[in-house]
């Protein structure tokens, strides 16, 4: 059985599907790995790295591959080059994009997106969504720092004192809790707000200060698989209320409010972030998704008087080495699931959760219920 690893097309994303350690561990399963040349040097992954491995570097990579892998979804020039019956396993960002689901199922393969991976017990290895968020909440941190004029401790000196900066996470998720964590270590004075009442406990456990309305609709805002619910109008506006006089006084808000399948909420309105001091920063991790902050552009630093919103995309990317490190054992525990140990061949289990959850085309149609095409 051969699985190959795709270079990445897109000049924009610098990580990759495997690393050393993957390869060997598929290796120890008795599969061919081979791999597009230069497709891990971005992620400081040299070709000569992969050949150490056990891994063959090839520009015919692809060619009769049974499973490619790769980490964004493949555009149609790129699947013209997979043969018809291989897996695909990528993050595909299925939602709203249903000519791109039907491009993979006229061309004939089985695709898998990674980000749609249940979030039970034996899939938390595989949990993509995870793994990049962590990252990408700690390197919102370090980009906040970078675009800060002030140090982030408070610091007593012979000269004075410099005071702590005071950081504001919006949403609560893994990003937020990371970003949490990484603010306090770096000595900023941390408060945090989230729809989930569960959040709560976790924001104070980390040494920060929880901010919400917790009213009955609050009670009750996450879903049975641990995501935030769509909150109504009524209650943002409680909440924005809440949040207006919060804002004024921060010097650093880090956004990562995201809901499957639909628009970020907008959570700092245009007005607040006038209220904020010049020198303050906005990192919008819902950037791509429409932002959480309004006037966010996707890929842009913009500067209202003297606020900087940071819209930078890919954050996960930004710390390129660890986030596909991660991301190549995601794939690894996955891929393991649907490899039979002895006879070393392909033998995926149509029914089990996992292949259900995020088998998105196979023979030739869109099968995954949530991503079937509209009829008139």
């Amino acid at each position: 059985m051969k699985i190959a690893v795709a270079k990445e097309i897109d000049a924009s994303e610098p990580r990759v599907a495997v690393s050393p350690d993957t390869i060997k561990k598929f290796k120890a399963l008795g599969v061919e790995v081979a791999i597009e040349p230069g497709a891990g040097i971005k992620s400081g992954m040299l070709d000569a790295d992969y050949e150490a491995a056990g891994a063959t570097i090839s520009a015919d990579a692809l060619k009769d591959a049974d499973i490619v892998i790769k980490v964004k979804r493949p555009d149609a020039s790129e699947l013209a080059n997979y043969k018809r019956g291989a897996l695909v396993i990528a993050i595909m960002d299925p939602y709203g994009n249903e000519v791109a689901l039907k491009a993979m199922a006229d061309a004939g393969v089985s695709s898998f997106a990674m980000e749609l991976m249940p979030r039970i017990t034996r899939a938390q290895v595989m949990d993509v969504l995870s793994s990049q968020a962590n990252l990408a909440g700690y390197r919102a941190v370090i980009e906040a720092a970078e675009s800060f004029g002030r140090a982030f401790p408070m610091m007593m000196t012979a000269a004075g004192t410099i005071p702590a900066a005071k950081v504001f996470v919006m949403g609560v998720g893994v990003a937020g809790l990371q970003a949490i964590a990484t603010a306090r270590r770096l000595g900023a004075v941390v408060t945090a707000t989230d729809v989930r009442p569960a959040t709560k406990e976790q924001v104070e456990s980390l040494g920060a200060k929880f901010l919400a309305v917790e009213d009955e609709e609050f009670k009750n805002a996450q879903t049975a698989g641990g995501y935030a619910k769509e909150m109504s109008a009524a209650y943002q506006a409680k909440q924005a209320a809440l949040t207006a006089e919060h804002i004024k006084k921060q010097d650093i808000i880090i956004t990562t409010a995201l809901i499957p399948g639909r628009p970020a909420p907008k959570l700092v309105t245009a007005d607040m972030v006038k209220s904020m001091k010049a020198g303050s920063v906005l990192i919008d991790l819902a950037v791509e998704r429409g932002g959480n902050v309004e006037g966010a552009r996707p890929g842009e630093i913009v500067v209202i008087n003297g606020v900087k919103i940071v819209g930078y995309t890919n954050v996960a990317g930004r710390v390129a080495a660890s986030a596909s490190s991660l991301y190549a054992r995601n794939l690894f525990s996955f891929i393991e699931t649907l490899i039979d140990k002895s006879t070393k061949a392909l033998a995926v289990n149509w029914d089990d959760d996992l292949v259900k959850a995020t088998a998105l085309t196979r023979d030739g149609a869109v099968i995954h219920p949530n991503f079937q095409p509209k009829t008139a």
